[in-house]
């Protein structure tokens, strides 16, 4: 690994859309001090991270829950988890519908037209049908439209909850499965106002994680982590990078914020690959 060899701690993340790449040259001019240097490499999709992680390309991945539980389950748990966002540590899935529907919980739902994201999507594809289920609902008897529009970023760009609305605007779906940043950022705010409505939202999970091999050893990730962990709103130049980065502060990971995921991963047979 890179930082083992006296270079820079190299992390590995997602080009899931343009401004990633300032975002990153932010970070990496953040860490720019001999116990936290770091440099960054972008992959097209997850599961070149993933990989790219496993072989001991990359000494940090910044993974989607799907990628951390991919990394987990393909390592037989030889991974760990070193900090995520305060919003990864409190995600959910919400349910929209039309306004004026007067929907209410998933019962509602069950008997409704349900349009889901990628289904490499933890939250607008697979967490979604595992909620249900918990719930009582028969999924298996649901009449389901998927828009598979990212495959590959796990949901990041948003697209395939924006094609999901799209459907239930049209009415060509009844309700659609969208994450909690999109529910905040379209349904409540300026771009679609007073068009969507809550149905059902899901208990809180967690989401995006750092994620490092067990075999990094603690005093080469330790002085990042707490430097990444230090990074302070109230300071201008760090609060640019939070928020292209859509957080406030970063935190340690939340691991039980996982279970669902595992659970409807072994439910589901979602596919390995991605």
């Amino acid at each position: 690994m890179s930082k083992l060899n006296g270079a820079p701690l190299l992390v590995g993340a997602v080009a899931y859309t343009p401004n990633v790449v300032p975002i990153w040259e932010g970070i990496r001019e953040y860490f720019d001090e001999p116990d936290s240097a770091m440099d960054f490499v972008l992959f097209s999709n997850y599961a070149r991270l993933v990989d790219a992680l496993q072989a001991g390309m990359i000494d940090i991945a910044w993974n989607t829950n799907l990628a951390y539980a991919r990394a987990v389950l393909q390592t037989g748990g030889h991974v760990r988890a070193l900090a995520m966002r305060d919003t990864d540590a409190k995600f959910s899935t919400v349910f929209v519908a039309a306004a004026g529907s007067r929907w209410s919980g998933p019962g509602d739902i069950a008997n409704r037209r349900l349009a889901l994201g990628s289904a490499d999507s933890a939250h607008a594809a697979i967490l979604p049908l595992h909620y249900l289920r918990a719930a009582g609902v028969d999924v298996d008897q649901m009449q389901i439209q998927r828009f598979n529009s990212d495959i590959g970023k796990h949901g990041d760009t948003g697209r395939s909850e924006l094609d999901a609305i799209d459907a239930v605007l049209s009415g060509d779906a009844d309700v659609a499965a969208i994450g909690i940043t999109v529910w905040e950022n379209i349904g409540r705010g300026d771009l679609m106002p007073g068009m969507l409505e809550p149905v059902w939202q899901t208990e809180t999970y967690s989401h995006c994680t750092f994620t490092a091999l067990d075999t990094l050893p603690e005093t080469v990730y330790a002085p990042w982590v707490t430097k990444l962990l230090a990074m302070d709103w109230e300071i201008p130049a760090h609060r640019r990078i939070l928020e292209l980065e859509g957080l406030t502060q970063w935190v340690e990971p939340h691991l039980e914020g996982y279970a669902g995921l595992f659970e409807a991963i072994e439910e589901q047979g979602v596919d390995s690959r991605w």
